[in-house]
């Protein structure tokens, strides 16, 4: 019995004594470890005493040990700053190389090209000598000496820079620029410019000095419309680039420093007496001597006489992107590409922006503005992205990312009138709190309990946000925004609902564009067909893409339309009230410190998404989106809806002007504060002949083929017709 019950007990003995073992192994490990780390330890110290010194020597080791630690430190930053520029490499940058498009405006008329064929490029070395030496001598002296960055003439262009007290001269090289017109746009960031060194250290790593200077002629905007050298000299002077003499050379080099107010056609004056500044520089840079310029300086360039005509240059830009993304997939990439654009929308667009800035600019101190203008369907009408292209062609429309302000108010009520309140449902606007952030009205006054129409009006700012907070949550508002046609991703904290997270022009005009289509998805587009020279069309916006579908219910939508329509009659946008009782709707936007001020609306026809601030990001003097914006909206929609069959609100009681014949009150004549001339649209069917022949082809289509057989009876029959006698 004993040695039964002693058995169990031999596997525990066992096992203890395995763990005692184990740790006993461990401690012994662990301090020899330690004991003969630190002999180690002793042994470097005993070996760098050798090295100890004193004095001044001491000084410069702790001097360079610092410098390394800062090198070190500097090198990971570096690091950290040079992997987003590197992503913009990533991507096919050659594939505009692959494109040439020509573009025609909604009626079929040519308005402008983009793109180049690679392999009609011409070579470097069959260009003159005289053009490539005008183009370094004032762009880039050191270019075949440098890696990417010229810090000499960096170092230059400072000290001239602050002798002179202003931006005299530039200090980025040919290859920077190279960078900047392939990668990057032309916003004035700091971003931007760490951005654009890195890539022109990446392209002179993978090309060579040659490739980096014809990319470079070739990519240029030489004004005029023109991209590159050769198309520039064909424009200007009418010959190809190769045949270029040194005083049309010199004016071509002068243009890349400002090509809207050197361009030739459009000032002559200025465009000779920057070509003789270019000689200047090619004498001063040793390239040429005097004796060799000096009959390029008697005898200017001359130009072909055109008749100014302005390019939509900031809608092709955008449209030859949008192009490169549908034509990828296909074998051909010399296209004709049928646009949305409307030229006289786009003039008048052009001339209300410009006219608002003229007028208003200096008192409000702003000096960019943007403007979308859509069709009710999705189609682009005209797009406004800054107030010169020629000066920077960076897209405020498209690119730039501005703060929508109490714009961005609309998507917030669109998500709780689709969970079911309306907009007579009441909410009280009093001091709130959220994790320690608390908003204030713009007048840090509160009204109580007001109902959501009236909250909306007078762009109450408690009310968005308490919506947001105790009912809806800031995720959902994002998902509703991105589902009416916002592109950009939002953020979700607590701010978002009073406009804190940036869109685009473009994005605001497309998200508005849902509450005119009654719900629908707005679809912005600007290529309604893609065609080859062959005649095939290759892709057609209203075969190829899906149909619109529903993204606010009926009710929700007319809510929200019962409640834009108030804000220009009694809210907050009434210097954006239409003339001639033409309803409208929208709201107005105006950020922190009066950076950027927004106005966006639609009418049954067209939205429009109007943006004025600063490409600094320096505050305005007051101006609030009912200002400028507004009247901006109300100048370019009085010339619009010009000699068109009005279109309805849909959910608004009495939509049209006053029950009168909408066409009536859409032809009647621009008001004197709108002085902008009739607007003249090519010729083309009426609407109601375009609704006659659509419903004569429909019946044609639904209509029961007839037998070979009695045909002609059945034809007499149906038409009373009797057959024609045949004559000899």
């Amino acid at each position: 019995m004993e040695d039964e019950d002693q058995q169990p007990q031999k596997p525990r003995r066992r096992k203890r004594h395995f763990f005692l073992r184990l740790d006993s192994w461990i401690d012994s490990t662990v301090w020899n470890a330690g004991f003969r780390a630190s002999e180690i330890w002793e042994e470097i110290t005993i070996f760098s005493r050798r090295f100890h010194v004193k004095g001044w020597k001491k000084a410069v080791f702790e001097v360079a040990g610092e410098g390394m630690n800062l090198g070190t430190a500097g090198f990971v930053l570096l690091l950290a700053l040079a992997l987003p520029a590197f992503e913009e490499t990533k991507g096919d940058w050659r594939a505009q190389s692959d494109f040439a498009v020509t573009f025609l405006d909604r009626y079929g008329n040519e308005i402008g090209h983009r793109g180049i064929i690679h392999e009609d490029s011409v070579p470097i070395d069959e260009l003159p000598d005289h053009l490539i030496k005008a183009v370094l001598a004032t762009e880039d002296r050191r270019f075949f000496t440098h890696f990417g960055i010229d810090f000499l003439g960096l170092a230059r262009a400072v000290n001239e820079n602050a002798r002179a007290g202003g931006v005299v001269q530039g200090g980025s090289t040919l290859t920077q620029q190279l960078a900047k017109n392939l990668f990057l746009s032309n916003e004035r960031t700091i971003e931007r410019k760490i951005k654009e060194a890195f890539l022109a250290l990446w392209l002179e790593a993978n090309l060579s000095k040659k490739e980096i200077l014809r990319l470079y002629l070739d990519r240029a905007y030489m004004g005029g419309g023109t991209f590159g050298a050769a198309a520039a000299a064909q424009f200007y002077f009418g010959k190809n680039v190769t045949e270029v003499n040194l005083a049309e050379s010199a004016m071509l080099a002068g243009l890349f420093k400002a090509p809207a107010r050197y361009a030739p056609h459009v000032n002559l004056p200025a465009a000779r007496a920057r070509a003789n500044e270019v000689l200047t520089n090619l004498v001063q840079g040793g390239l040429m001597t005097e004796g060799q310029v000096i009959a390029a300086r008697r005898n200017p360039a001359s130009v072909i006489d055109r008749n100014e005509k302005t390019a939509p240059d900031f809608f092709l830009d955008w449209a030859f992107d949008e192009v490169q993304r549908i034509a990828k997939p296909f074998s051909q990439h010399s296209l004709v590409v049928r646009t949305t654009i409307d030229m006289g929308l786009q003039a008048a667009a052009e001339e209300a922006v410009e006219s608002g800035l003229r007028q208003y600019g200096e008192s409000y101190r702003v000096k960019q503005g943007a403007l979308v203008m859509m069709e009710n369907g999705g189609a682009v009408r005209a797009m406004v992205g800054g107030r010169d292209y020629g000066e920077s062609q960076f897209n405020r429309a498209t690119r730039a990312l501005r703060q929508p302000g109490s714009s961005f108010k609309a998507y917030t009520y669109a998500a709780a009138m689709e969970a079911g309140m309306t907009p007579e449902t009441t909410i009280v606007d009093a001091p709130i709190s959220w994790g320690g952030w608390s908003p204030q009205n713009y007048g840090r006054s509160y009204s109580g309990r007001i109902t959501l129409m009236t909250a909306m009006a007078k762009s109450i700012n408690t009310v968005p946000v308490r919506l947001a907070k105790d009912k809806l949550g800031t995720k959902r508002i994002a998902e509703l925004a991105k589902l009416m046609g916002v592109e950009t991703p939002l953020r979700t904290d607590k701010t978002m609902p009073l406009g804190t997270s940036e869109l685009t022009v473009l994005d605001q005009a497309t998200g508005y564009g849902v509450f005119p289509a009654g719900g629908m998805q707005s679809r912005r587009h600007g290529i309604s067909q893609i065609i080859n020279y062959d005649g095939d069309i290759l892709y057609d916006f209203g075969r190829d893409e899906p149909p619109a579908r529903r993204i606010l219910s009926e009710g929700a939508n007319a809510s929200m339309n019962r409640i834009f329509v108030t804000i220009p009659v009694s809210g907050t946008a009434r210097r954006g009230a239409l003339d001639r009782g033409i309803v409208s709707g929208g709201k107005t936007g105006t950020t922190q410190a009066y950076r950027d001020a927004w106005y966006v609306g639609f009418t049954g026809n067209y939205t429009a998404a109007v943006w004025f601030g600063n490409d600094d990001y320096t505050s305005t003097n007051n101006m609030t989106g009912g200002s400028l914006p507004a009247m901006t909206f109300k100048r370019l929609m009085d010339y619009a809806h010009q000699g068109i069959e009005l279109r309805a609100i849909p959910g608004i009681e009495n939509p049209l002007p006053d029950g009168t014949k909408a066409t009536e009150v859409a032809a009647a004549a621009p008001s004197d504060e709108n002085p902008l001339p009739a607007l003249v649209r090519p010729r083309s069917l009426s609407s109601d002949v375009t609704k006659l022949l659509k419903d004569v082809a429909r019946q044609l289509h639904e209509a029961t083929p007839l037998k070979p057989d009695g045909w002609v009876a059945t034809l007499h029959g149906t038409l009373d017709l009797a057959p024609a006698k045949r004559t000899e």
